[in-house]
Formats: structure tokens, C-alpha cells, sequence
């Protein structure tokens, strides 16, 4: 009976340990999507930054301008706001938090500043990530500045 509970003991931390490390490389793989994004944003390419966004209706964006629904709007609406490289200046995130919420959500809550000529901006996010077909997603993203 004593080694019957070790054994599903074993079975039952090792499972869990899986999960972590999953629920690690999921995070992982998220925050350096985060970073790419802000290398893509600082070399004047919006239409790269973008491909960390659900392709869909759905997406949801909540700014300054009140809420955005679709990637096409999303991505038009940045394109307005930042018309050029200059207008986009240098952009970099610091991940206050993060939490796996399930085995397709995660979510993130970060601090951004963008460094450029016509005056910084900072100010706080949360995105909400998905994995959809494989690959991780923001499908809802609320930025305050």
C-alpha cells in the first residue's frame, strides 16, 4: 500500500512539474513576442508589430480613443497616430505580471515608454493572449497613457 501512494505521488508531482514547465515556455514565448514587438515598433515597422495580433473582428482594443474592434481598425488606427518612424520613436516594455490563466490564455500586465523627439510617452497595459493554432495571440490588449 506505502509504495502504491509513492508511486502516485510521483506520478501526480511529476505532472505537476510538466505543467510548469509548459506553463513556464508558454510565458516565456509570450514575453519574447513582447520583445519583438518593441524592436519591430523601434525600427519604424508597424506592420511586423502587428503580427502578435488576432487577424480577426473580434480583437478588441481599449485606448485613449475609447475601444477598437478588429485588426484592420487596430492597425489603421496606429497608423494614423504614428504616421512615421519619428512619430513612432524608440519603444520599450517592462512585464510587471503575468499569469496563465489556462492552457490557451495568459495574461499580461506591463509598463511601456516611448523615447522620441516630439515628447515621450509611458503609461500601462494589459493584454490578453490566446493561443490560436499553435501560436500565441493578442486578442485583447487595453493600453493607458
Amino acid at each position: 500500500m506505502q509504495i502504491q501512494i509513492k508511486i502516485v505521488l510521483f506520478f501526480l508531482l511529476s505532472s505537476i512539474q510538466i505543467g510548469t514547465t509548459q506553463s513556464d515556455k508558454a510565458v516565456a514565448s509570450v514575453i519574447e513576442t513582447l520583445h519583438q514587438q518593441a524592436k519591430d515598433w523601434s525600427a519604424g515597422n508597424i506592420d511586423a508589430f502587428m503580427e502578435s495580433y488576432w487577424k480577426s473582428e473580434k480583437l478588441q482594443f481599449i485606448g485613449s480613443e475609447g475601444v477598437t474592434f478588429g485588426w484592420k481598425k487596430t492597425i489603421d488606427g496606429y497608423k494614423r497616430r504614428y504616421p512615421d518612424k519619428a512619430a513612432m520613436g524608440h519603444l520599450t516594455f517592462e512585464v510587471l505580471n503575468t499569469e496563465k490563466r489556462s492552457r490557451t490564455v495568459i495574461t499580461l500586465i506591463g509598463r511601456y515608454h516611448l523615447k522620441r523627439e516630439a515628447g515621450d510617452l509611458e503609461g500601462v497595459f494589459l493584454l490578453v493572449w490566446k493561443k490560436i493554432k499553435g501560436k500565441w495571440l493578442i486578442v485583447a490588449d487595453q493600453t493607458c497613457g
